[in-house]
């Protein structure tokens, strides 16, 4: 007998033997969810395969996306580049070294122009990663919706929105977290009356994860912000039965399969009975709707290929815990941004398991299962301890500008390391397996004349648009900003103008102050 302790990545214990769990007489599509968010699930529709993509310029990007829309993509999924998230024009000195490295450079309403050339909005959905400056990225898709001659109620997409976790794991805040809140709260308020269908945060526990929490601590401070945010638009005065119905979630699929899929069907249970509490009476405002991209973290630069075989069974898992929109990873992506091949093969992979696998043909495959329902049981407990905890500091901005979650973070961040410098965790090819030659010598490249390529086109647009309409539009935003008046109309009209994300960026940063 081997005296070996079994646990998942989160240190819950795995028995030899699941010999019972509590009767399953939940129905998919019914409170409290586990079993999934649809009567048919994936019989009735299969989840959105979405290809993250972005990078260098507008027109490179434009290229990327309609070679994935005509491979069978059935959503774009926008990267930014870090000046773009953090509110620098493309010529700013901040800028330097960074431009369309690890996303798309914009800088202007032109930009998202011809982002989107040839592509009509009202026939995609389009997600878009972006946080600190949304306001400002949302303002120009509604701005070019509204150009195409697009029905602004039916437009349909998602932007993450999530800024919390950027106090928490990630860093690309720009404002103090209370103002930041305040942007959130009047894009819910706006898109609630004018753009219905888009959802208009994506509540994201994929950064913790990457930033190297357990899969209990990523679904535990994931809902922690979700019900932080159904608290500040509650306080805004509205109402929790139409605001929550477009509140969408984004979660890590990580290596540990059955604990990945054990946490989804958790996070169902437990963001049933969080919203429920706060007075959702509507089924819909419930629901919690999550898109899954495969673990980034897990890829290795080491023996590329066999970055293949984990993206399979992370998007299995994930396919398996009932995602309603999936990205797979690149194989290279451990080295450089995907290229094409990559690109290619991480989408057949959805492809495969979505027309191939039989794992979409009943509603929740492994329901029942001992193992499964136990260790759902096991996650859910475990994370409900980290939210009592955050709720007794009165929320998760207090858990935040306290340091707490970002502590727990890197202590969990450190201790998986450990093992994998010491053994104890198995990396196939780092730790174990290895080989001299890695085999793979083509690798994306982003070359440094992007910057001269976007200064030159802000410096034709500040000379072609009307710069005293533009000024009068950013004073605008400005003082509106020490009121209480909603910004988002401000910001489309800041943006039909040509004013710059930058400029923009810095009327909020001058009234907002920057943390």
């Amino acid at each position: 007998m081997s005296d070996k302790k079994y646990t998942t990545t989160s240190g819950i214990e795995i028995k030899e033997l699941y010999i019972s769990s509590k009767p399953m007489d939940e129905k998919p599509g019914e409170y409290p969810f586990t079993r999934g968010i649809q009567k048919d699930m994936y019989r009735g529709r299969l989840w959105t395969m979405r290809q993250y993509a972005g990078f260098s310029t507008a027109e490179e990007s434009n290229k990327r996306y309609h070679y994935l829309l005509g491979q069978g993509t059935t959503g774009l999924s926008v990267a930014f580049d870090l000046p773009t998230q953090i509110g620098y024009d493309s010529d700013h000195e901040m800028a330097d070294g960074e431009v369309g490295k690890v996303g798309v450079a914009i800088d202007s309403l032109k930009d998202i122009e011809i982002l989107f050339d040839g592509i009509e909005l009202k026939n995609i959905t389009t997600s878009m990663t972006i946080n600190a400056t949304a306001s400002i990225l949302l303002a120009m898709y509604i701005a070019l919706a509204k150009k195409q001659g697009a029905d602004l109620k039916q437009i349909s997409g998602t932007i993450q929105n999530d800024i919390l976790k950027e106090y928490a794991a990630r860093g690309t805040y720009i404002y103090p977290p209370k103002q930041s809140m305040r942007l959130i709260t009047d894009i819910f308020e706006f898109c609630s009356k004018e753009v219905p269908k888009w959802n208009t945060i994506s509540i994201s526990g994929y950064h913790i994860r990457e930033a190297g929490s357990t899969a209990v601590q990523e679904l535990a401070f994931t809902l922690a912000n979700g019900k932080t945010y159904l608290r500040a638009a509650i306080d805004k005065g509205l109402d929790i039965n139409v605001f929550a119905k477009r509140l969408s979630f984004f979660f890590n699929c990580h290596n540990n399969f059955f604990e990945e899929i054990a946490k989804f069907r958790a996070a169902r249970r437990m963001w049933a009975k969080i919203t429920r509490e706060l007075g959702a009476t509507d089924e819909k405002a419930q629901m919690l709707r999550f898109h899954t991209q495969t673990g980034g973290s897990t890829l290795t630069a080491q023996q590329p290929l066999n970055n293949v075989i984990r993206v399979t069974n992370q998007a299995m898992a994930a396919v398996l815990g009932g995602t309603q929109s999936l990205h797979t990873n690149g194989y290279d992506e451990a080295l450089s941004l995907p290229t094409e091949a990559a690109a290619k093969i991480a989408l057949r992979t959805q492809q495969i398991i979505g027309f191939e696998s039989g794992v979409t043909d009943t509603v929740d495959p492994l329901a029942g299962s001992f193992f499964v329902e136990n260790l759902t049981d096991e996650v859910e407990v475990a994370a409900w301890a980290y939210i009592d905890k955050i709720d007794a500091m009165g929320g998760s901005v207090n858990a935040i500008e306290s340091d707490y979650m970002q502590q727990e973070i890197a202590a969990s961040a450190y201790a998986y390391q450990n093992e994998i410098e010491d053994g104890t965790r198995i990396s196939v090819g780092v730790n174990k397996f290895t080989q001299k030659e890695e085999g793979l010598t083509e690798v994306f490249n982003i070359d440094d004349s992007i910057r001269k390529l976007q200064t030159d086109k802000l410096e034709k647009l500040k000379a072609e648009r009307n710069n005293i309409a533009v000024k009068e539009a950013l004073d605008l935003i400005q003082v509106s900003a020490m009121g209480n008046l909603n910004l988002m109309p401000l910001i489309i009209d800041a943006v039909e103008k040509y004013a710059t994300l930058g400029e923009i960026a810095d009327a909020l940063r001058n009234s907002f102050g920057e943390y």
